[in-house]
């Protein structure tokens, strides 16, 4: 169903449009307006007359500025309609074959990755990066650490939070991910113990995996983590590693708060354990909170992990380490054999992100909390008997349902149409099948139609016996 857009709005999204020529700039306006997705698809512009009275130009300029929408593949004109947003390719320019490859999933709402579109301004930086792009090209383009510049702003971020940092401990990366395979590439060696997380996010732990390194389970259990537990297990067993999340855990969404990092670091000293800090959720705070020091402050040796993907866009693909001091040679000789440098055009617009981004990221972080809140009622509605608790940032609502029965309404949903993970995907050995991710990263009316079809799933798979159902073995990104 298209949705229409008031000539008064658009007006103020494309605020002070450049005006030589002014249906070149108005066009220019509408395009990232259009791709960044502050104006929706398959939206029903204004009439050329209502746009021509409310921004004070001449119908020859709206009249030009959707003639080149519409040839460029942003607009297209329906007979008796009007003019109707579009994207080239349209929607199935997103889909990739290799996350969704089956016959069906062009048209089904994946919620198996939980990354979100772009947030408003995206393109911008894209455009204004560009400009900067021409001083680079007379050099080799290689920057295993990072463009100097990114180190600089990455080490501020990291200052402004409590943990003063040096530009020459940041390596800038393609992705948390990346620099997860990294880390793991230079401080593990095949026989190795790491603690994990279970749930966890699996691609970490499979990075960790491809080293050799034995894993080590630590249970975050649905009200938090039992760190009397967790310093047991680090006696037992004694890790050389320990990969934590403790801001927004993906999948649990826990907060890990000041007193307990200073807790858990004292256990991982007297385990002589280094820990492996994911912080890729840790700038999505939904309640304006502020956050705890990062982890680093309470144990010096840990190695952090960054990203950009999940505060601003995952096809921006950029993550970043900040390591202890003396540690960046050693990583770096790890990086080189697997890749040489992320590409510097999109450091560059990390970079003019970075340089101011309170509006970019209140924006952003306003719409993931109207999509979580519209998911909390829809589940709260038509889903009472599944329990959860509300995070109060990150992307995600772990559930646990009356039974073990998540693979099977996953494989349910799925025949509806909804792409989820169920628990199991998340333990580090097995089990968990009481439990179902379930983003908050679609717009809200979509999230409404996901409970929807849960809702009919859990209804055909509730008073099966437990235990039915395959994994659905797709590949998961986020």
């Amino acid at each position: 169903m298209s949705s229409l857009i008031s000539a008064g709005r658009v007006a103020t999204l494309v605020g002070d449009f450049d005006r030589s020529p002014a249906y070149a700039g108005l066009a220019d306006a509408l395009t990232l307006l259009i791709g960044d997705g502050r104006i929706a698809l398959d939206t029903r512009l204004p009439s050329e007359r209502e746009l021509t009275e409310v921004l004070g130009v001449s119908r020859t300029t709206v009249t030009r500025a959707y003639a080149e929408l519409r040839d460029a593949g942003y607009a297209v004109a329906r007979r008796g309609s009007g003019t109707f947003t579009r994207v080239p390719g349209g929607r199935a320019r997103a889909h990739d074959r290799a996350l969704l490859p089956r016959p069906g999933d062009h048209d089904a709402i994946d919620l198996n990755c939980a990354a979100h579109s772009a947030p408003a301004g995206l393109a911008k930086a894209y455009v204004d990066a560009a400009a900067d792009l021409p001083a680079y090209l007379g050099g080799h383009g290689y920057f295993p650490t990072g463009l100097p510049q990114l180190q600089q702003a990455i080490a501020r971020g990291y200052d402004e939070r409590g943990l003063p940092t040096d530009p020459d401990q940041i390596m800038v990366t393609a992705g948390a991910l990346s620099a997860a395979s990294i880390v793991a590439q230079a401080f593990t060696r095949a026989g190795d113990r790491v603690l994990v997380e279970s749930p966890v996010y699996p691609n970490a732990t499979d990075a960790l995996r491809q080293g050799g390194a034995r894993l080590t389970p630590s249970p975050v259990d649905p009200e938090g983590w039992d760190l009397d537990a967790v310093g047991a297990t680090l006696r037992q067993t004694s890790p050389r590693l320990a990969y934590l999340i403790p801001d927004f855990q993906n999948p649990t969404g826990h907060l890990m708060t000041d007193a307990q990092r200073e807790e858990y670091a004292a256990h991982l000293r007297r385990a002589h354990t280094v820990a492996i800090v994911d912080e890729a959720h840790q700038a999505l705070a939904l309640e304006g909170q502020v956050m705890p020091r990062p982890f680093a402050a309470f144990a010096p040796d840990t190695i952090t992990i960054g990203s950009a993907s999940k505060s601003f866009w995952g096809g921006l693909r950029l993550g970043w380490i900040r390591a202890p001091h003396g540690q960046l040679d050693r990583l770096t000789r790890a990086r080189v054999s697997m890749d040489l440098g992320a590409p510097v055009l999109e450091q560059l617009v990390l970079l003019r992100l970075l340089a101011g981004p309170d509006a970019l990221l209140t924006a952003h972080r306003e719409r993931l909390r109207e999509q979580r809140d519209a998911l909390v009622a829809a589940i709260g509605d038509d889903l009472p008997d599944w329990r959860f608790r509300v995070p109060t940032g990150g992307l995600a609502l772990w559930c646990q349902l009356p039974g073990p029965h998540g693979t099977a309404v996953a494989a349910e949903a799925e025949r509806r149409g909804l792409i989820v993970a169920p628990g199991p995907v998340f333990a580090a050995e097995g089990g968990l099948d009481r439990f179902v991710r379930v983003p908050w990263t679609r717009p809200t009316d979509e999230l409404v139609e996901v409970v929807r079809r849960l809702a009919d799933a859990w209804s055909a798979v509730r008073d099966r016996p437990p235990g039915r159902g395959a994994p659905s073995g797709r590949v998961m990104v986020a």
